[in-house]
């Protein structure tokens, strides 16, 4: 009886032994593949863009105005030819708050576009010269054409784009940027796109003809070239002439283009609160004096 019960003991922690290895094995096999995704995972994630100075930033802050007006330029000369700007006219350009460039400037500007009118009393279409009052000519006429020029893809508008675009810096970043009333997410992720095209991809990565890698871009595969390097814009007022200073030109132009009014919104924003703040006060002494007769009377 002990032969057997020591047969049956020796039987079944061999099974164990043979159980327990297996499924270390097997733990061994289903985390070397898992370890080399999350591994991947990481090699292709998109990183958080820097963080950028604005002027523009927190609760008084205002438009730099050369660099508007030096955004305007390398919007005009680099991405014009592709991307349009519908809801901006060309009056807004001289609006105070903004570029302020001068009525003559605007008007000049304005007459080097040719815009589509009509009809004239035959009914025909027609094409003028620009005036201050008409909106940036789209680069196209339809998306149909956009997309045949541009490999497929469809180049967004520019009149919104800066305040449309965004990233997620998760908890509990997303509390501090409401306290400090940081709302220049899509300006930083303009300036890193713009800088994010690397020569190269990461090793797995499958880039088609016509297609670029952007470190910065979801998915990481743009279809547009990089538009910038540097000197495709000349300066007159002496700023670096770089990648870096051009995107972030035309970046904060990007923002001006989509909150026009930001300053007279900052500015009421103030008179607001110092309105609220002197309301409280005279509450506070309007409750105390009433109080004080009650206190009084009991």
């Amino acid at each position: 009886m002990n032969s057997i019960r020591q047969g049956l003991n020796h039987m079944f922690g061999r099974t164990a032994k043979s159980v327990g290895f297996a499924a270390l094995l097997a733990a061994g096999l289903l985390a070397a593949p898992m370890a080399s995704t999350a591994d991947a995972a990481d090699a292709h994630a998109m990183p958080q863009p820097p963080r950028q100075s604005w002027s523009f930033g927190g609760p008084f802050g205002t438009y730099d105005r050369a660099q508007l007006q030096r955004g305007f330029k390398v919007y005009r000369n680099v991405c014009a030819a592709c991307h349009s700007m519908k809801l901006v006219a060309f009056r807004n350009l001289s609006d105070p708050g903004g570029p302020e460039f001068s009525e003559a400037q605007v008007k000049a500007l304005a007459a080097e576009y040719q815009i589509k009118d009509g009809p004239n009393d035959a009914g025909d279409m027609f094409e003028r010269p620009g005036r201050p009052a008409d909106r940036f000519p789209a680069p196209f006429a339809n998306d149909n054409e956009a997309r045949s020029a541009n490999n497929g893809a469809l180049p967004p508008d520019f009149s919104v784009l800066a305040k449309a675009r965004t990233y997620s810096r998760g908890f509990p970043w997303f509390l501090i940027d409401a306290a400090i009333q940081y709302q220049e997410h899509g300006v930083d992720y303009i300036v890193a796109l713009l800088n994010g095209y690397k020569d190269e991809a990461p090793h797995g990565v499958t880039v088609l003809p016509g297609q670029y890698y952007n470190e910065y871009m979801p998915g990481h595969i743009i279809s547009m070239a990089p538009p910038l390097s540097a000197d495709v814009v000349e300066y007159e007022d002496g700023a670096p002439q770089t990648v870096e200073q051009y995107s972030k030109d035309v970046a904060a132009f990007m923002m001006w283009a989509a909150e026009p009014k930001l300053e007279d919104r900052k500015r009421t924003g103030a008179k607001v609160m110092l309105f609220l703040l002197v309301l409280t006060f005279l509450l506070y002494l309007t409750k105390r004096h009433l109080w004080d007769r009650v206190y009084r009377e009991v």
